[in-house]
C-alpha cells in the first residue's frame, strides 16, 4: 500500500534520537597486570567489594574492573557499560537474569539518558488535538468504547474531562492523578498522544443529534469489504501512540479504567512501526509488504494542508464545535501475505507502480520525483501499469481528493491456515470523508491491482473535535454549548 500510510512523517522523521552518553575521562587505566601487582589496603578493598558482589572479579583488557554476580552475571564499570551502550544499543547491554540489577548497579553513581527517546512530548492543548499531524509512533492502540445503557450528555462530559486530565499528565510525563499503579513511573512521554472521537450513535446516545455532523454519514459498501460489525464503529473513538511500548498500554489501561460505569470496551487493536532511530538517516517507512510507503502523503507544508485535513476554523452552523477538528476512517486491513510473496518481485513493482529498493515511481527517478503517469517503456505500454496502486490512487485521477495517512501495522498471530493475520490498521484524516476517502476507495474498489490481496475486516467514522486550551475538555463545545 505504497500510498496509503503516513509514513512521509515516519516515526523516524524529526526525532531526536541522540545516542548514549560516554564517560569522557582522560588518562590512562591501569593495565590487569599493574593492578594484579598492588598490594595494601586499597587493593584489599577492591577484593573485599568483589567478594562482596559474589565472584572474584575480573579485569578486562580496557582495565575496567567487573564484578561477578551470582548466576553469571557480571556488573561492569559504568564507562565500559556506557561505551557499551554507545556502540551496540541498550538493549545489548546485560544479558541474563540479573539484567536489571547490574544495569542499575553500573550507573547508580551518576546516571545519564542512554537517548533522548523519552523525554519527547507533543502539546495535549492547542488548536487541533494530538495525534494527527505527528510522526506516527512505534507502538500504537485503537480501541472504541460504547455508551453504557442510560448514560446521558452530563454523564458523558464527565468521562470526557476524566480522559482529558489524564491525556494532559501523560503526554506532559506526569503521574495522572490517582494513578498508583507505577507501570509507566520511570518513563518520560515518550512522545505520547492520545486522539478522541465520537461515532454516529453517540448522538443519538446522549440527544445531541441534532449537533451530528453530515459528514458523518455512514461509510458506503464496497465491493472489497469483509467487515466485522464486532470490530467496526462505536460511541467514542481512542486512537493512542508512543515509542514506548509501557506508555503506551498504560495510556490505554488508564483510560479503560476511568471509563468506570459510563463506557465499556467495544473493540480494541494493536499496532506498531518501526522504531525511532532503527535507520541510519530518516527515511519513509516500509509496510509489511516490504513496499516502501506514504511517499504522496500531503505535508504539514503544502498550502492546500490544512482545508483538505481540517474543518475550517470559521466552520458555522449546527456543528460549528466542529471547527479545527477532523474526520478518521478507520479500516483493519488485513494483506494476504502468503499470496502475495509468492509474486516475483518485477511483478510485485508493477502493482504497485514504484520500486521496492527506494520507493522511486517506475516511470523514473528518485522516491520524490512526481510520479509521469503518462509515460511508456520501449515496447509502447505504460511505465505504470493502468491498475498500478499509486494510478489508481494518485489525486490526478481522483480529481484532487487526497486525505493524510496515518497507520500502524499489525500482527494478531496466524490463522487457522496457518496465514499471518497482519496487516495495517489504516488511520485517514480529512475534513470531509465524502470528499476525501469515499471517492478514492471506491475507485480503488473498482480497478486497483492491489486489492487483489488486502482486505478490509474492520472499518469506522469518527468526528474528531479540535483540541481544547488549558482548563478545558475535547469534545467540551459540543457537550456544554
Amino acid at each position: 500500500m505504497a500510498d496509503t500510510t503516513d509514513t512521509a512523517s515516519d516515526a523516524n522523521s524529526g526525532k531526536n534520537t541522540g545516542g548514549s552518553g560516554r564517560n569522557s575521562g582522560k588518562g590512562s587505566p591501569a593495565t590487569s597486570g599493574e593492578r594484579a601487582g598492588k598490594t595494601g589496603p586499597r587493593g584489599s578493598r577492591a577484593s573485599s567489594r568483589s567478594l562482596a558482589a559474589g565472584g572474584a572479579g575480573t579485569t578486562d583488557a580496557s582495565g575496567d574492573r567487573a564484578a561477578a554476580l551470582p548466576g553469571g552475571t557480571t556488573v561492569v564499570s559504568r564507562r565500559r557499560l556506557l561505551g557499551t551502550a554507545g556502540a551496540a544499543g541498550a538493549g545489548a547491554l546485560v544479558v541474563g537474569a540479573g539484567a536489571g540489577a547490574a544495569g542499575a548497579a553500573a550507573v547508580r553513581g551518576r546516571p545519564e539518558p542512554l537517548t533522548s527517546l523519552g523525554s519527547a512530548s507533543a502539546p495535549f492543548h492547542g488548536a487541533h488535538q494530538a495525534g494527527i499531524v505527528q510522526p506516527a509512533q512505534a507502538h500504537g492502540h485503537l480501541a472504541a468504547f460504547d455508551l453504557a445503557p442510560g448514560t446521558d450528555r452530563r454523564a458523558a462530559a464527565a468521562l470526557l474531562r476524566r480522559w482529558s486530565a489524564i491525556a494532559a499528565d501523560m503526554m506532559a510525563g506526569r503521574q495522572a492523578q490517582d494513578d498508583t499503579s507505577g507501570v509507566a513511573l520511570d518513563a518520560g512521554p515518550s512522545s505520547l498522544t492520545v486522539t478522541f472521537g465520537f461515532g454516529r450513535s453517540f448522538f443519538d446516545r446522549t440527544g445531541l443529534a441534532d449537533k451530528r455532523p453530515a459528514a458523518l454519514e455512514p461509510l458506503p459498501a464496497f465491493t472489497g469489504d469483509a467487515l466485522d460489525a464486532r470490530r467496526s464503529e462505536g460511541d467514542l473513538w481512542v486512537q493512542i501512540g508512543a515509542d514506548d511500548a509501557l506508555v503506551a498500554f498504560h495510556a490505554l489501561r488508564l483510560l479503560q479504567k476511568k471509563a468506570g460505569d459510563t463506557a465499556r470496551l467495544r473493540w480494541q487493536m494493536n499496532g506498531f512501526n518501526r522504531t525511532p532511530g532503527a535507520t541510519a538517516h530518516p527515511m519513509t517507512g516500509r509496510n509489511l509488504m516490504g513496499q516502501i510507503d506514504g511517499t504522496n502523503n500531503p505535508k504539514p507544508s503544502d498550502a492546500d494542508f490544512a482545508d483538505r485535513v481540517f474543518v475550517p476554523e470559521d466552520h458555522k452552523g449546527a456543528d460549528a464545535w466542529m471547527a479545527g477538528g477532523s474526520y478518521a476512517v478507520v479500516r483493519r486491513i488485513r494483506m494476504l501475505l502468503d499470496t502475495w510473496d509468492h509474486l516475483s518481485l518485477e511483478r510485485q513493482e508493477k502493482v504497485i507502480g514504484r520500486r521496492q529498493s527506494d520507493g522511486a515511481p517506475l516511470s523514473g527517478g528518485t522516491e520524490t520525483t512526481p510520479v509521469d503517469l503518462d509515460k511508456v517503456d520501449r515496447d509502447g505500454a505504460l511505465a505504470i501499469a493502468g491498475d498500478a496502486h499509486i494510478r489508481v490512487a494518485s489525486p490526478a485521477t481522483n480529481r484532487g481528493a487526497a486525505m493524510l495517512r496515518r497507520a500502524f501495522s499489525y500482527h494478531d498471530g496466524f490463522r487457522d491456515d496457518g496465514a499471518p493475520d497482519a496487516g495495517l490498521l489504516f488511520i485517514a484524516w480529512q475534513a470531509d470523508p465524502m470528499k476525501g476517502f469515499v471517492p478514492v476507495q471506491r475507485k480503488l474498489d473498482r480497478g486497483d491491482g492491489l486489492s487483489r490481496f488486502l482486505r478490509h475486516e474492520a472499518s469506522g467514522l469518527y468526528a474528531v473535535p479540535g483540541g481544547c486550551e488549558k482548563g478545558e475538555y475535547v469534545g467540551q463545545r459540543l457537550l456544554e454549548d
